[in-house]
């Protein structure tokens, strides 16, 4: 069941970025073209995209488990720090590039884009070089672990 529902979000999720146009690079460049000629259909998508999410983490921080019976993992870090601001500058910088941001990338790649696939090689190598980089901060501060994926915390690891 856990299966089929991921498989129906994320082919309902694909469907959406590809009727918003969010799959479509010259789309989203023609909308982060501030100087240019602007296209503000996208902001219509992403304040859509926001109020959904609003609703579904207001939902979500009230259980303890999904629909389904899962854990329900939200993150808990809610500082600004420099690994954010450096996170956001680089996944900006690429968007504003490529025109793509991952989710509409891999659905581009499903649609035959060649410059969607050159664009999904560079996410993955970098994706394997930050890894290649925590984990040589792990070997020379073993004491320090690293963020948790579920939770955001970082700190000694507990005894």
């Amino acid at each position: 069941m856990a299966f089929f529902t991921s498989f129906l979000a994320g082919l309902v999720f694909g469907l959406g970025l590809i009727v918003s146009g969010m799959a479509n690079p010259a789309k989203v460049l023609g909308f982060l073209d501030l100087g240019g000629r602007w296209d503000p259909s996208l902001a219509f998508v992403m304040v859509g995209a926001i109020a959904v999410g609003a609703v579904a983490f207001a939902v979500a921080r009230r259980r303890t488990r999904s629909l389904l019976g899962a854990a329900m993992r939200l993150p808990s870090l809610q500082s600004i720090d420099r690994r954010l601001i450096v996170g956001s500058v680089v996944f900006g910088i690429g968007w504003g590039i490529a025109g793509f941001c991952p989710g509409p990338a891999l659905v581009a790649v499903g649609m035959g884009q060649a410059k969607a696939l050159v664009f999904v090689i560079a996410m993955l190598a970098g994706m394997g070089i930050f890894e290649w980089l925590e984990g040589r901060k792990e070997v020379k501060h073993p004491q320090r672990r690293k963020r948790s994926k579920a939770d955001g915390r970082r700190g000694p690891v507990p005894r």
